[in-house]
């Protein structure tokens, strides 16, 4: 059967549709990687609840599954400061880096809010400056 000449137009005008859609969906998702997004969360625990306990659990437990997500619980690496904040802002084999997505006030939260729950009692706080210092 040959097609009519509107079954063809209707042919020719839904392909153009979907080549103009994919087209500006490519240039969107394009804007969308070349400018990571950022977390508006501020406080440590909301960053915590919203962005870590994906994989580290809601408790600071940690988990096995595709990869080992440490336990933050009871933690003692967490005590040198300086190791969490390196960490959460370059990331490390499994743990991708979030240098990108949180500024340093927000990084410090999550970190003392960590440090001084789950179990931990790191009392000596991180602040924004002690981050920076880590990205230079």
């Amino acid at each position: 059967m040959i097609p009519s000449s509107k079954t063809s137009l209707k042919i020719g005008l839904t392909a153009a549709l979907l080549i103009a859609g994919a087209t500006a969906a490519l240039s969107q998702s394009s804007a969308l990687f070349s400018s990571p997004a950022r977390f508006t969360y501020q406080d440590g625990e909301s960053i915590y609840r919203y962005v870590c306990a994906g994989c580290h659990m809601p408790e600071g437990r940690g988990a096995i599954g595709a990869g080992a997500y440490p336990k933050l619980a009871g933690n003692t690496k967490l005590e040198a400061s300086g190791y969490p904040v390196y960490l959460v802002v370059n990331g490390q084999k499994a743990m991708p880096s979030f240098g990108n997505q949180l500024n340093d006030a927000q990084v410090a939260a999550v970190v003392n809010y960590i440090r001084t729950n789950f179990g931990n009692n790191y009392t000596d706080p991180v602040s924004a400056d002690d981050v920076k210092a880590v990205r230079q």
